[in-house]
């Protein structure tokens, strides 16, 4: 089915008076700081200024432990450095958790950055995702808080459409592989059109099939008894299909262009409407009509079509299969595609390890976001994709450096420390970017915030992060916000 994602969420966000304290004293400061005359010189004279052509962010909502994935502390006590080991990688000198083998015998085909830093110690993927300068528990919870940003994808599918590209039947602003916090309540916020309006949210996938082992899951709150899951994301069968847009039988493709005919009609009246709603409505009709006679999306996401050996490559788990799909979107014409590793069944699954961590990331996570990762790379350089293809994989934000005393050990929310991937056209290779402290839990060398990751994605993808976009009443906003583009990251 064709969704657009929309509606509020709450989530697990556990925040002591101290950091509701923190967060708050910096609000004003994060207002002042979205001003649209902080703009800067412009960055396109710096190094890769558009060798993007499109776009992979593997987005891992829950937020990994930078300890025990791609900035491990082997010589810090067990109860930093976690029950899982750390292993050489080809880079020398270089080390990461042991749940990445075959990330660590490619690392020198990718950047790792660990020196990601922000104050908010919550779930926020509006503030990861977007240029939005603050953001707060509210914010988070209501993807239609006036105060929203738009996702990336967002921006790119807006200044494609104010530069005259039409509908291609394939979206532009693609993601996967279902509606962002659907499979365990409604939406929250992150991607979506922010202040440009509904019209600018991501089309959706939609994967209805259930994975193949029932696991399990501990949210941490004592559940009685302890829900039992079927999550895709450990495995899936071959024949398991994500859907595009999908006709039931009371609405043909023929009852569809009577319906277009109608509609058609009122076009002119609407046009003079300044409302959100009426627009958003006038854009999905037309690309919803675009995809349903092109066929192009359905049979991009028909990942039966590909080798069974390429499909194994990647894992048959949702992340995997997601991540194929993602380059199969591309080729067939989509600009900007996320891959979420999405919270399943329950509060507390994803990456948001609270509970159960060793054996979460050793048996699940670990392999799937090892196998997923390496895969893509080497298919999409056996395409001749890679050198005009930017891939990210980020987080909202890192996890604490101590473990804690719950079952199967685990690590709370931390902000002040985390790590990235990035790989793919303009990225430079083989580099180690920052430096934290002896447990991960400080920056000490070149802090990042998540707006230079944003400024620099749209860098590359050849959008000026310092030209401005108008808001719903037309105020003009950086499109980059206080985000700088960041030389380190740059071939």
């Amino acid at each position: 089915m064709l969704r657009i994602l929309g509606s509020k969420k709450i989530f697990c966000d556990g925040l002591t008076r101290r950091d509701l304290l923190h967060v708050g004293a910096l609000a004003p400061l994060g207002l002042s700081l979205a001003h649209p005359a902080l703009a800067n010189s412009p960055d396109t004279t710096k190094n890769g200024f558009g060798s993007a052509k499109r776009c992979i962010f593997l987005y891992l909502w829950g937020s990994p432990s930078q300890q025990d994935t791609l900035d491990p502390k082997p010589d810090a006590p067990k109860e930093i450095r976690g029950p899982l080991g750390s292993i050489p990688t080809i880079i020398p000198g270089v080390r990461v958790g042991e749940i990445f083998p075959r990330i660590a015998a490619m690392l020198d085909r990718v950047t790792v950055l660990r020196s990601l830093t922000h104050p908010f110690p919550i779930h926020g993927t509006s503030f990861a995702t977007t240029a939005v300068p603050m953001t707060d528990l509210p914010l988070e919870g209501n993807p239609r808080d006036s105060r929203q940003w738009p996702f990336m994808g967002s921006v790119v599918d807006y200044l494609a459409e104010r530069d005259g590209a039409k509908p291609t039947g394939v979206p532009r602003n693609y993601w996967l592989p279902f509606p962002f916090g659907s499979k365990r309540g409604p939406a929250r916020s992150g991607p979506f059109g922010g202040f440009l309006g509904p019209a600018y949210d991501p089309v959706a996938a939609e994967f209805r099939a259930k994975g193949t082992k029932v696991v399990p899951r501990d949210s941490g709150a004592g559940e009685k008894p302890t829900p039992m899951i079927a999550d895709p994301y450990i495995n899936v069968l071959p024949t398991d299909r994500f859907e595009s847009y999908s006709l039931g039988s009371e609405l043909t493709l023929d009852r569809m262009g009577g319906r277009s005919s109608l509609l058609d009609q009122l076009d002119d009246a609407r046009r003079e409407l300044d409302s959100s709603p009426i627009q958003a409505l006038g854009r999905h009709r037309e690309l919803a009509l675009s995809v349903l006679t092109s066929g192009k999306l359905r049979d991009a996401l028909d990942v039966q079509r590909e080798p069974e050996k390429l499909r194994s490559r990647y894992g048959y788990s949702l992340f995997g299969q997601s991540c194929l799909v993602a380059r199969r979107v591309l080729e067939a014409g989509g600009r900007f595609v996320t891959v979420c590793w999405d919270e399943y069944g329950l509060v507390n699954t994803g990456w948001d390890t609270h509970v159960h961590m060793q054996t979460r990331l050793k048996d699940e996570l670990g392999p799937g976001l090892d196998n997923a990762f390496t895969a893509l790379l080497e298919d999409l350089d056996a395409r001749g994709m890679l050198q005009d293809t930017a891939i990210v994989v980020m987080s909202e934000h890192g996890r604490t450096p101590r473990i804690q005393n719950v079952a199967g050990g685990g690590r709370d929310h931390w902000s002040r420390a985390y790590s990235a991937l990035f790989a793919g056209a303009g990225f430079a290779k083989g580099r180690i970017i920052g430096r934290t402290d002896k447990h991960g839990g400080d920056v000490m060398e070149k802090p990042f915030s998540p707006k230079d990751v944003v400024a620099t994605i749209f860098h590359l993808l050849g959008i000026d992060p310092h030209a401005e976009i108008p808001d719903r009443i037309g105020r003009p906003y950086r499109i980059g916000g206080i985000g700088r583009v960041r030389d380190e990251l740059l071939a």
